[in-house]
């Protein structure tokens, strides 16, 4: 249960020191937050404002309801409305798109000064372009359109500095070349004034007013150009399995979004109705044609038949003659009938099976009066159809489901119709068998009239037939334009596309500003987190003790001095109270020592640069100022600094006494701190390892234990030589250094290692140069004197300069 409640501290403490090191990062947070929105400002401003703007549509069979089925010239003209997929394919197809840029002149820019571009203002202008689309244009050029007065305007360009300049004609769609000897163009043209060159051909209409001063530009692009960017209109079903389609396009100028969906509503309607009465708009043709032949003939045949009668001086049939009359006349009119049919169905399989697409061309019936109305249904399917597929074919392949769903289609409409020919004929040869038979036994009891009235019969035949014809034409003529006329669409509009005042889609400030708040956090906490995980130094005491086995004596605060005599210079600062504290911790490890003998302290560390003579400096001071008589020893030959923080030369030292050039007595200086004396190393020696080893060294070192109360001995880094180890030995207590963020955390573990394996005893760690502000801890306490932050206010000689906040806060305070 104790374990247990151990760890959990143990984690919370882990998650508190974690959420410590990140808060102590504020500043970068604070700074790349700041960063990241005002790089999320600036995309927000620019950043074009893209708008997403939609209209609805129904796509439902609609069948005219003027005319039932029966009636010959209605002939069910809109057969079965197209699949719904097949009218997503025609919305993004060419062809279609083709027709709504042409319709809009979308190939013609309209441009102005913006404050990062040139922005898209089309239907902002106070004028718009009217283009001769039959003649060339500059392409691709930037046209400056400056208002002068209240109708007029200044145009002015440069032309290429090579002096060839490219054409566009938009009526071919053909681009030329035009050299200019002048490198720029400018002149004044009033409003509906044709500008009229031969590299621009196009005037301007007024439709608000002029604000002079105010400059434009027009451009005129690439018509394929411009039809491939306007396909990515998008279309969708409003729920499944419904005729209800949204049409969606995204645009930065939301007039010209507004003008194509209602536009390519517009020409889809219009080229459904199209689809739909393209045979019946055939068929009424032919029957005008026809109408004004069969005009032509009755008129012929009335004065042929006036001149006969006055020629033969007989006006009127005798009463045997009238009754054969009108027993033929009948007759004759069905046979004519059914011959001309049946010639128009022979054409009619010939042109079906010979034909793998059906357009204009399918034949018409030379009479309109067809038998089945099933073959018209038939043509009007098939002709929609093969004219729909071949829409597809400029956008899609073959193998495309919409025309795959519309080939097997047309088959089957081609199937069909070729056997209802079949069956009509068959039907149509019965009955041209049965009425030959019936107009050969009139034609006996017509030869037994007189030759004048046989003639005159004849003239009134074919006159009445004529006349039928013709009364019949005149009929059909009506109810082909009238069935035209009153075509209903399939395509019904819902809800036009309108500018509602809609917001960008694209870029969403509010969303940009979160990314940026987003980013502004991310990116420090990824830099945080990659140099914890590359990180190798020792920033806690925490650290220290979470990786080796020998204990931390106590830490030591950053020395902001001149020189490293803190304790002795500034006595009353929190440096020199965690020295006080070292020394009073350092108690524990003198336990195996008498009161009354001397006491010897080695320093070292694991290289150079950690502040181990620091360290030693000022313990020495310490013991010194609290009364006892304490020597301090710089064994570091190899490296010595003690000398210039007495303001001293490294002439003499320990090297002079262990090479006998020296006394012991000669060798020790005394210092101006109270009880403390120094033996600096002197000269560097080429041998120092042997001079340390030597008999004279251990001599040397027993004379200042029995002179001495404390031997302080500053030694070489052991990580980077052997002699502190040796000297380890004339130890009663050994200090390891440890530097904050300095020292690596590999570098103590051989000594780790020795301590564990109990070669080496009586040793502690110190971490030096600790800070409280730094990233990676929060004081702890340890030193007994430093590290308690704001609580230490009062007690201790503060060296460190108040932050910018402290100050303003204990102004604050004080009022």
């Amino acid at each position: 249960m104790d374990n247990l409640s151990n760890s959990t501290i143990q984690a919370n403490i882990d998650v508190k020191g974690y959420f410590f090191k990140v808060l102590s990062y504020w500043k970068l947070f604070f700074v790349t937050i700041i960063i990241a929105l005002i790089v999320a400002k600036f995309m927000n401003d620019y950043k074009p404002k893209i708008y997403s703007l939609n209209t609805i549509i129904s796509v439902k069979e609609e069948n005219n309801p003027l005319f039932s089925t029966g009636t010959n010239i209605a002939f069910n003209w809109g057969g079965a409305s197209d699949a719904v997929e097949t009218i997503k394919v025609v919305l993004t197809s060419r062809t279609h798109n083709e027709k709504v840029v042409k319709k809009l002149n979308f190939f013609i820019n309209y441009l102005k000064e913006g404050r990062y571009r040139l922005e898209d203002v089309y239907g902002y202008t106070p004028f718009i372009v009217n283009l001769n689309t039959s003649k060339p244009q500059l392409y691709n050029k930037l046209l400056q359109v400056e208002i002068t007065g209240e109708n007029t305007y200044n145009l002015s360009f440069d032309f290429n500095e090579l002096g060839s300049n490219q054409l566009i004609t938009y009526d071919t769609n053909v681009i030329s070349n035009y050299n200019s000897n002048k490198t720029s163009f400018s002149k004044e043209f009033k409003i509906d004034e044709e500008v009229n060159t031969s590299f621009l051909n196009f005037s301007l209409k007024k439709n608000s007013k002029f604000n002079i001063g105010e400059k434009y530009f027009i451009q005129f692009v690439s018509f394929d150009g411009t039809v491939g960017a306007n396909r990515s209109i998008s279309v969708s079903d409003i729920t499944n399995g419904s005729s209800m389609l949204q049409l969606s396009k995204d645009g930065t100028n939301k007039n010209r979004i507004v003008d194509y969906l209602n536009t390519t509503v517009f020409i889809l309607d219009k080229d459904k109705q199209e689809q739909k009465i393209l045979y019946a708009k055939r068929t009424k043709e032919y029957i005008e044609v026809l109408f004004t032949k069969v005009e032509d003939s009755l008129k012929r045949i009335e004065e042929e038949l006036g001149v006969y009668k006055e020629k033969n001086n007989i006006y009127d049939l005798s009463e045997e003659g009238s009754v054969i009359f009108e027993q033929t006349i009948d007759l004759e009119k069905e046979k004519k009938g059914i011959l001309e049919f049946n010639d128009y169905l022979n054409n009619l399989r010939s042109y079906i099976s010979s034909h793998d697409s059906f357009g204009e061309n399918v034949p018409v019936p030379a009479l309109i009066s067809i038998q089945d109305v099933k073959i018209a249904e038939e043509i009007s399917i098939l002709i929609q159809k093969s004219s729909l597929r071949e829409r597809l074919r400029g956008s899609v392949t073959d193998n495309h489901p919409s025309i795959v769903v519309l080939s097997n289609e047309i088959k089957i409409s081609k199937n069909n119709l070729l056997e209802n020919i079949s069956t009509l004929k068959v039907v149509n040869n019965n009955k041209l068998n049965q009425l030959r038979s019936n107009l050969s036994s009139y034609k006996s009891k017509l030869k037994r009239l007189p030759k004048t009235e046989q003639g005159l019969l004849k003239f009134e035949k074919n006159y009445e037939i004529s006349e039928a014809n013709y009364n019949y034409l005149k009929q059909k003529s009506y109810e082909a334009g009238t069935a035209i006329a009153a075509n209903v669409s399939d395509v019904k509009i819902i809800d036009t596309a309108k500018d509602l005042g809609n917001s960008p889609v694209y870029p969403i400030p509010s969303f940009n500003y979160l990314v940026g708040l987003m980013l502004g956090v991310v990116f420090p906490l990824f830099y945080i987190i990659t140099k914890e995980v590359l990180d190798n130094k020792i920033h806690t005491a925490e650290d220290i003790q979470n990786n080796y086995a020998i204990p931390v004596l106590g830490v030591v605060g950053k020395n902001h001095g001149n020189n490293n005599l803190a304790v002795f210079d500034k006595p009353k600062s929190s440096v020199s109270e965690s020295f006080r504290a070292l020394r009073s911790n350092i108690k524990f490890l003198f336990k195996n020592t008498d009161a009354d003998k001397s006491k010897t302290l080695v320093l070292t560390s694991s290289v150079s640069g950690e502040g181990k003579t620091m360290i030693s400096i000022n313990m020495a001071t310490v013991f010194a100022l609290s009364g006892k008589k304490t020597v301090l020893v710089g064994l570091d030959l190899r490296k010595p600094k003690i000398y210039d923080d007495f303001d001293l030369t490294n002439d003499v030292g320990v090297v002079n006494h262990l090479i006998n050039q020296k006394t012991l007595d000669e060798i020790i200086i005394n210092t101006k701190i109270p009880n403390l004396d120094l033996i600096l190393s002197g000269p560097i020696p080429p041998n120092p390892s042997e001079l340390l080893l030597n008999e004279t060294a251990d001599k040397m070192i027993k004379s200042l234990q029995e002179r001495y109360d404390y031997v302080i001995i500053d030694t070489p880094p052991v990580g980077l030589v052997s002699d502190a180890l040796e000297l380890f030995k004339y130890g009663d207590a050994i200090i390891y250094v440890i530097r904050q963020n300095y020292s690596e955390k590999g570098m103590m573990r051989m000594i780790d290692d020795k301590y564990k394996n109990k070669e080496v005893t009586n040793i502690s760690y110190v971490l030096n140069d600790f800070s409280i502000k730094n990233k990676y801890g929060y004081g702890y306490g340890y030193g007994y004197g430093y590290g308690y932050g704001k609580y230490g206010n009062g007690y201790h000689e503060n060296e460190d300069n108040k932050s910018f906040f402290s100050r303003i806060s204990s102004i604050f305070k004080k009022n």
